[in-house]
């Protein structure tokens, strides 16, 4: 008797989990449809809970504000578009892939993938935190975030020997946090548009351009013999 309750309670606590996850990414949908289409001021916590069908108290219980909506949109959105997620499958690439142009290629599509997802939210949180210092905070915090992340490709960068005579970890950190940011992809994609995978090549080409050693360095560190030796 013991035994079967227990299994039950085990069974039931597990679809509860289910049932709060797949309520509060149907929060989330509702709430970036709404906010896309009709702007941050004018979107209600009221008009989402209706939509989402469960109560006021259930968002500000679970994200606290409209703001904190948008922080779980954009947060949701650095994972990418696969089941895997982005900085996961960035981290396990760099781990074992030892060719730095092939790194940076493979980051330059990890960039525009995000970029796709995330760009629309970034700009609805740029024009809101104007005015509300809500989301001004959570851009400045998104800001931080994004420039952790990008020192600690910096440092792999520096660690691994791949960066170029002369860049330094800071340098390297602020290039890779200027091509990671969604301004790039809205000038280039949004505005000009680029295809994702252009906007991604040069994404890469730029990165490798800046950061890896040119061919001559190449030719020093590896002893072959450059041209004007021959």
């Amino acid at each position: 008797m013991m035994t079967h309750v227990k299994g039950k309670r085990r069974y039931d606590s597990a679809g509860r989990r289910a049932q709060a996850r797949r309520s509060r990414e149907e929060i989330l949908d509702v709430a970036e449809r709404r906010f896309l289409a009709d702007g941050y001021a004018a979107t209600t916590i009221v008009a989402v809970a209706a939509e989402a069908e469960v109560s006021v108290e259930t968002i500000y219980k679970a994200f606290g504000g409209k703001s904190g909506l948008v922080r779980a949109i954009y947060e949701r959105g650095l994972t990418g578009r696969e089941p895997v997620p982005a900085y996961r499958r960035s981290d396990d690439m760099r781990a074992h892939e030892t060719d730095p142009e092939t790194i940076m290629r493979r980051w330059g599509l990890l960039t525009a993938e995000v970029a796709s997802v995330v760009t629309p939210i970034r700009l609805l949180m740029r024009s809101a935190a104007a005015t509300d210092p809500d989301v001004s905070a959570v851009l400045e915090d998104s800001d931080a975030e994004r420039l952790t992340r990008m020192s600690h490709h910096a440092r792999f960068l520096g660690e691994r020997g791949y960066l170029r005579d002369g860049v330094t970890v800071a340098e390297a950190t602020d290039i890779l946090w200027t091509c990671s940011s969604v301004e790039i992809y809205e000038l280039l994609v949004l505005k000009r548009g680029w295809s994702p995978q252009r906007f991604a090549d040069f994404i890469a080409d730029f990165m490798i351009a800046s950061l890896l050693p040119d061919s001559e360095q190449n030719g020093r560190a590896s002893g072959e013999p450059l041209p004007d030796d021959q």
